[in-house]
């Protein structure tokens, strides 16, 4: 195959005509040519340098047939949602899954399975797993740290995962929500290099300076790309782009390209910003991937223009997997495995015993992770605890999924459900089932629908109800990823029709049980404080 096209050679940081010769799924030769008008753009494919695959709802097969039309030809992939749910058993699920396609699926060990023991997980990755899995050539590095403090404080079992690591050469990921100064100094040293969880300039600037790679995240929930961006002026070679967590809606309507596109648009400039999207990555985690040049893998993209970014051709190993908007990556037979144990729920089992008017509220914010402590007030009914949806105040519940035990109950702030109830299997990172409502009746229907599908999203408004199910662990979906991006956009819509404000309701909703984001959180085993990391009482003052 030969093509002509104007080369962006990110190398050289320079344009230029050339004709491309691709053979043996490897760029062959690169030769220029004379200058001819209309021809179309030629880069390295997009990398999302931290994304869990999960989080699209679409088994990696799925995941990348909707990528690569948005240029997408690699990511680097933390399977610790399915780990947390199936354990070794998922992370291969993930492995072979991904094998099955035209694309660069580049998983990590997940290193906090489960994520703290405050919560009840499905699965468990040990440092005997560790060690198993970073002998394995498809593992590439340690997905993120997120025991801080077990870093800081240098526990031993948290050193021994990256000792591990460091003895395979392979990189550990970071994952530091918030820390500065001393604490972040002590992280560093211990060996992360990346962080993905900065929310602030000043954040990002300091652990840079400290020798780490920032990856500007900008997901459906977490959307750093605002506060990070201006870092590309000074820092163009420590900066990488990420998802992190992309619902499949978002994922049918573009990827790491919306990143390139709005930092352009920002006036950034053209070799930095595709340095972070395209070559960074491969740098930082020694990828085999392409960066144009003779001799290197064929992944690359054809793009119309260097303003909008739209993608003409996608090519992964010098085979054309996407072409004007539309995949050319084939479907394949996807197994189900899943890990879902627990019978239906009676509307008293949501009830609370009222210590009083005055509650620890959870502020959900559009856009963060984070999840400030309110004080409110809630309703009073017959002696039990109850939302008051006039203050946006409602109730949420964590339902443990593995086990049959008594659902945790708390309240939160910014849902702004006016009736009805939404629920979810996707529920950060041990994945019970987490719901938010407006009463206990549609609290427990919205919750018993997925039990019975073993896993999904739910939306119940009255005697309207809608089900996505997702029966790979109770997280994904086996079938096709465009139509499961249709109908979470139907039950994400009936959810905005019932009140809520946020911008992706469902996203927000499977953080709310992420204990290791501060600062107020509710696992299956109650409402938990992630700034002192202990439990504490819903009701002030208990």
């Amino acid at each position: 195959m030969i093509l002509e096209a104007q080369l962006i050679d990110l190398h050289l940081r320079q344009i230029y005509p050339v004709a491309l010769e691709v053979a043996s799924q490897k760029i062959k030769k690169i030769t220029p040519i004379d200058p001819k008008p209309g021809l179309p753009y030629l880069l390295p494919g997009f990398i999302d340098a931290h994304v869990h695959v999960e989080s699209s709802m679409l088994v990696p097969s799925e995941f990348a047939r909707l990528a690569v039309v948005h240029g997408t030809v690699a990511t680097i992939s933390d399977p610790h949602e399915i780990a947390n749910v199936c354990g070794m058993q998922g992370i291969e699920y993930m492995i072979e899954n991904g094998k099955q396609v035209p694309f660069h699926f580049f998983f990590g060990a997940p290193s906090c399975v489960p994520a703290t023991p405050f919560e009840t997980a499905g699965g468990e990755i040990n440092v005997a797993d560790i060690e198993t899995l970073m002998s394995r050539p498809e593992i590439r590095y340690l997905a993120e740290m997120m025991n801080w403090p077990g870093t800081v404080n240098r526990d031993p079992v948290v050193m021994e995962k990256i000792r591990i690591s460091q003895h395979y050469g392979k990189p550990i990921d970071g994952h530091a929500p918030g820390l500065m100064g001393e604490l972040a100094k002590k992280y560093v040293a211990a060996g992360p290099s990346t962080d993905h969880e900065c929310f602030t300039y000043a954040e990002a600037l300091g652990k840079i300076k400290l020798g780490m790679k920032i990856s500007i995240r900008e997901g459906s929930a977490a959307k750093n790309f605002e506060a990070l961006i201006d870092l590309i002026d000074e820092y163009p070679e420590m900066l990488l782009f990420c998802s992190d967590d992309k619902h499949p809606d978002n994922l049918a309507l573009s990827h790491i390209n919306e990143l390139v596109i709005r930092a352009i648009a920002k006036g950034k400039n053209l070799f930095d910003v595709l340095r972070a999207a395209c070559i960074n990555p491969i740098l930082h985690y020694s990828l085999p991937v392409g960066q144009l040049r003779e001799g290197d893998g064929a992944d690359f993209i054809v793009v119309q223009d260097l303003e909008k970014f739209a993608v003409l051709a996608t090519y992964i190993r010098g085979e054309k997997v996407a072409e004007n908007g539309k995949t050319r990556i084939p479907r394949v037979k996807n197994e189900v495995i899943n890990h879902f144990n627990t019978s239906s729920k009676k509307q008293t089992d949501f009830q609370l015993p009222a210590r009083g008017n005055q509650v620890r509220v959870i502020e959900a914010l559009d856009g963060q992770l984070i999840t400030p402590e309110l004080q409110g007030e809630i309703l009073i009914h017959e002696g039990f605890a109850s939302s008051n949806p006039e203050k946006d105040i409602l109730k949420i519940t964590v339902v443990n999924r593995y086990q049959n035990t008594a659902p945790a109950v708390a309240f939160i702030k910014n849902f702004g459900l006016k009736t009805g109830a939404i629920a979810s299997s996707v529920g950060h990172d041990s994945h019970n089932i987490i719901a938010v409502g407006v009463d206990d009746d549609s609290l427990c229907r919205a919750v018993n629908l997925l039990i019975e599908v073993k896993g999904g999203i739910s939306a119940v408004n009255g005697s309207q109800e809608e089900v996505l199910p997702l029966p790979v662990a109770g997280i994904m979906s086996p079938e096709d990823g465009y139509e499961v991006a249709a109908a979470y956009t139907r039950i994400d819509q009936l959810a905005k029709e019932m009140g809520s404000r946020l911008n992706s309701p469902f996203m927000t909703l499977s953080f709310m049980a992420l204990l290791v984001i501060p600062d107020l959180k509710l696992s299956d085993k109650g409402l938990f404080d992630g700034k002192k990391f202990e439990f504490t009482s819903v009701f002030k003052g208990g």
